[in-house]
């Protein structure tokens, strides 16, 4: 994408974030909802509208801004709220609720993939150039999808990762790891200005990027 400028860049880019994070944030309130919460259902957020998920910094300056400098993109939307106790099962339940998130990022990797096969495939067969913008789109798609997949799967509180790893771990290991969510933010931020967030993530997201547009070209 780098012959792109940066406004065609915003404008390959903006509809696969706010999709991701809008779907991925809807996947809780939809999981919550079927195991017993309701909250998110009140409160209107099970709705695809992306003004009712967007955080200014989260889902606009933060990725325009890594946008700009060329850097690791990524995103966070309004957390959907979910009250844990009225789970059926609360501990196994915030496990599943959590993980729902980073599986719905998945499924929309796997169709951005989709149609990045089609956006090759019908520009070869049609020479049309308007397929060149889904292209690139597409290739927007399965990365932004990718990196938030494997990002939110961190054992870290609060991503969703850290709560999965709450969900499963014995009472006493949980509760532990627990304590560590007022201090999740900063060690993500440590992790992403010292490198070390690009050399942990780097391997998972570069196999399953491999797998998915492996699957675009066949």
């Amino acid at each position: 994408m780098q012959n792109l400028s940066l406004i065609q860049l915003i404008v390959v880019w903006a509809p696969p974030i706010l999709l991701a994070v809008t779907l991925h944030e809807v996947a809780h309130g939809w999981a919550a909802l079927k195991l017993g919460d309701t909250t998110a259902q009140s409160m209107g957020r099970l709705s695809l509208n992306p003004l009712r998920h967007i955080d200014p910094i989260g889902t606009v300056i933060l990725p325009l801004a890594l946008l700009f400098l060329g850097g690791f993109i990524f995103g966070w939307a309004k957390p959907v709220p979910v009250d844990f106790r009225r789970l059926n099962h609360p501990k196994r339940d915030m496990a599943l609720v959590a993980a729902a998130g980073p599986a719905s990022n998945l499924v929309m990797a796997l169709i951005w993939a989709v149609a990045l096969s089609l956006a090759q495939k019908g520009h070869q067969v049609f020479g049309y150039d308007g397929f060149v913008g889904l292209y690139y789109m597409s290739v927007a798609g399965v990365m932004i999808n990718v990196v938030l997949a494997v990002l939110n799967m961190l054992p870290i509180p609060p991503l969703d990762g850290g709560r999965v790893a709450v969900g499963l771990l014995p009472d006493t290991a949980a509760r532990l790891l627990a304590r560590v969510e007022p201090l999740g933010l900063v060690i993500l931020i440590v992790l992403l200005v010292s490198g070390g967030l690009a050399y942990i993530l780097g391997p998972p997201i570069a196999l399953l990027e491999r797998i998915l547009f492996s699957m675009s070209t066949q």
